[in-house]
């Protein structure tokens, strides 16, 4: 008797302890759960990494002088595919453990490799990579976003996180490159790894818990669906549908070339098209503000020309610009060129567009999660295809190696790298022509028509999940590749 009676309060007390902790932990922050929230954590991180851009590119240079594109391309498409893997599993465990636990992790690992970049070059371009298996931030915001809106304010609430993130990287390249200039890489650095610690301590003070109590389960020990957190999940369901395959083929044909182009770009200008930093600085600025703007006038063009053709106009800019970085060789192109990818920044929110007007309501989440899922593995095989083709030109040349292939007989490869100054995007360009084509075959007819033909989709996905999606995931966007490097 004596036990059990010292046991009783111990136990009780011990779970009185856990259960205040963690009420503290998700119930902390300031005011009510909101799309600032989230806007704030994704501006303070996308922020801390603009300002390292052209540091970056010159760490990697020396690094790396003699593979410096297929290193790059390495490290960005190891990190993509790490996150690809990752993101349905954090999904997953977000819906039990809540919203917060995760930016805080996904914000501190993604952020974690920046003092060494002063420390470890080495060290640093390895943990960027072996980062990415928790750099899906985005994921966890927009799962923030999706519970503080109502659907109908979901797609502005989106389009405001697609906007946070491109106005982050107009002003923070200039900025990062004028104290390079000034300071050096080290202060930098330093000023880059202070917001990364301001974003977090904002997570922890600031941020409150967006998930409901009642939504989640009692226990952090909970089992989640190995179903949701399978990545492959959507991706082995795309061919029961003639529509979706070919939604899905044209995002694989014009996402895989962009996701490397944006991968390797800033470094291409500066080592290849001779472009100082500062000029990469204004580049970036430029093209961010263009797409913003573009973006925002997207609902006007797709009520003159509809959908499908929004798409089609999209791929058709992708494959110019993809053509004048490839073949062009003067500064004036590469302007013309960005000018152009701005405008091709239409492309994935019309495919989002005709996935929400033309799929049924049922179907929408496992075809929203099929496209995503796709879009997904770009952003790891693209900057690995177009590093490995930058390799297999000789594009990753310095003075040296061009002294030598002065003095020598040039193979074909090098003859043809001579003339093509970049071989990956003109390969990305003959990519996206076949996206164009598949886009051309996609049907336009009424959603009646398309809920009959994915009656046996959301059967077969409710079967094999054993429930239904209650809601669409969230809308494509562009990725953050473009601000890892």
């Amino acid at each position: 008797m004596p036990k059990i009676y010292v046991k009783k309060p111990l136990a009780g007390l011990v779970i009185r302890n856990r259960a205040h902790k963690s009420s503290i932990f998700t119930s902390s922050g300031i005011g009510e759960p909101s799309v600032h929230h989230a806007l704030i954590v994704i501006f303070l991180e996308f922020f801390a990494w603009g300002l390292l851009t052209m540091p970056i590119i010159s760490t990697l240079n020396r690094t790396f002088p003699d593979h410096t594109f297929l290193m790059n391309g390495l490290v960005m498409g190891i990190k993509g595919i790490l996150s690809f893997l990752s993101a349905p599993l954090i999904g997953a465990l977000s819906d039990i453990w809540g919203r917060k636990f995760f930016l805080l992790v996904t914000v501190f690992f993604t952020c974690m490799p920046i003092p060494l970049m002063c420390i470890n070059t080495w060290w640093f371009f390895a943990l960027i990579s072996i980062s990415g298996a928790f750099a899906v931030t985005f994921s966890v915001v927009f799962a923030y976003v999706a519970d503080v809106t109502t659907p109908e304010e979901r797609s502005k609430a989106y389009g405001l996180a697609s906007a946070t993130f491109a106005a982050s990287l107009v002003i923070s390249p200039a900025l990062g490159n004028a104290l390079m200039d000034m300071y050096g890489d080290t202060l930098v650095v330093a000023l880059s790894t202070a917001i990364a610690v301001l974003d977090v301590f904002f997570i922890l003070v600031a941020v409150p818990e967006s998930l409901s109590e009642k939504m989640r389960p009692a226990s952090w020990g909970a089992p989640i669906s190995w179903e949701q957190a399978d990545p492959f999940l959507a991706l082995r369901k795309v061919g029961t549908d003639k529509t979706v395959l070919m939604l899905c083929l044209t995002v694989l044909l014009s996402y895989l070339p962009e996701a490397g182009e944006y991968s390797c770009m800033f470094v291409y200008l500066k080592l290849k098209m001779g472009f100082n930093y500062v000029e990469v600085s204004i580049f970036i600025a430029v093209v961010g503000i263009l797409s913003i703007t573009v973006q925002v006038t997207l609902g006007s063009f797709m009520k003159v020309f509809g959908a499908k053709r929004t798409i089609i106009v999209g791929l058709a800019l992708e494959l110019i610009q993809l053509l004048w970085y490839g073949l062009g060789s003067q500064k004036w192109m590469m302007w013309s060129a960005g000018v152009v990818a701005a405008l091709g920044s239409i492309t994935y929110p019309a495919i989002s567009a005709f996935v929400s007007l033309y799929a049924s309501p049922e179907s929408q989440g496992a075809v929203q999660g099929m496209i995503t899922g796709m879009r997904g593995l770009c952003n790891g095989l693209g900057p690995a295809v177009f590093g490995v083709i930058f390799y297999l030109f000789n594009v990753d040349l310095n003075a040296d190696h061009e002294a030598i292939m002065n003095n020598s007989h040039p193979t074909n490869v090098e003859k043809i790298s001579m003339h093509v100054p970049g071989p990956p995007f003109v390969f990305g360009a003959l990519c996206v022509f076949c996206a164009i084509v598949v886009a051309a075959f996609i049907p336009e007819g009424q959603q009646a028509v398309l809920e009959k033909k994915r009656a046996s989709l959301d059967v077969q996905y409710e079967i094999e999940t054993g429930h239904k999606l209650p809601s669409s995931l969230a809308p494509l966007i562009r990725s953050d590749s473009l601000a890892q490097l």
